[in-house]
C-alpha cells in the first residue's frame, strides 16, 4: 500500500511545478511552512497537508511512484504500488519452457509420423494428421522462443537489428527439415 494519496495534488499544495527540482521543493516548503504553521496563526490541517506533500515530493522514489500513479490510476487502483516487471530468471524460465515444448512437440510428432508411415495401414490417417499438427505446434513454439530471446536483448544489440535475416534462417531451417522428412518418408 502506498504512503500517499494520488487523488491529492501535492504539487499545487506546495505551489511547485511538476518538474521542480528537489531544492526548489524544499525552498517552497519552508516558505509555506512559515505561513501555515499553527504557532504563527496558520491552520493545522493545512500544515498537515503541506507536510504530507513535502514528505512525498522530497524523496525521489516516492515522488516517482506518486507521478507514475497519477499517470496510470487504473493500474494502481488494483493495489499495485509499482509497475510489475519480469525478472531475468522468469524470462529464462519462459524461454526454456518454450524450447522444451518445441522439442517435445517435434519429437512426438516425428515419431508418430514415422510409425504411421511404416505401418502401411490405411486407417491410421488421423494419426498422421495429428502428427502433422504436433510438428506444426513445435515449429510455432520454436519461433516463439526465438522471438522471446530476441526481445530480451537491448535495442542496440545486433540481434534486434537483423530480424529479417534471423527469420530467413529460421524458415530455411524449417523448410530444409520438412524436405528432409519428406525425403525419408518417400525414398527410405
Amino acid at each position: 500500500m502506498s504512503r500517499f494519496d494520488s487523488n491529492k495534488d501535492y504539487y499545487s499544495i506546495l505551489g511547485a511545478a511538476e518538474d521542480a527540482s528537489r531544492g526548489e521543493i524544499e525552498r517552497l516548503y519552508k516558505r509555506k511552512a512559515v505561513e501555515h504553521h499553527p504557532d504563527r496563526g496558520g491552520d493545522e490541517e493545512d500544515m498537515k497537508a503541506l507536510n504530507e506533500a513535502y514528505a512525498v515530493l522530497r524523496d525521489e522514489h516516492s515522488r516517482a511512484a506518486y507521478d507514475a500513479e497519477r499517470e496510470m490510476p487504473e493500474a494502481f487502483s488494483m493495489g499495485w504500488s509499482t509497475i510489475p516487471y519480469s525478472s531475468p530468471s522468469a524470462q529464462a524460465d519462459a524461454i526454456s519452457g518454450q524450447c522444451v515444448a518445441a522439442l517435445l512437440f517435434l519429437v512426438v510428432g516425428l515419431v508418430l509420423l514415422f510409425v504411421v508411415r511404416y505401418q502401411y495401414v490405411l486407417f491410421l490417417w488421423p494419426l498422421a494428421l495429428l502428427a502433422g499438427l504436433l510438428i506444426l505446434a513445435g515449429i510455432v513454439h520454436a519461433h516463439s522462443a526465438m522471438s522471446t530471446v530476441r526481445g530480451t536483448f537491448a535495442l542496440s544489440h545486433p540481434a534486434r537489428r537483423f530480424v529479417l535475416a534471423q527469420e530467413m534462417v529460421f524458415w530455411a531451417i524449417v523448410g530444409g527439415g520438412c524436405y528432409g522428412v519428406y525425403f525419408i518418408l518417400r525414398y527410405l
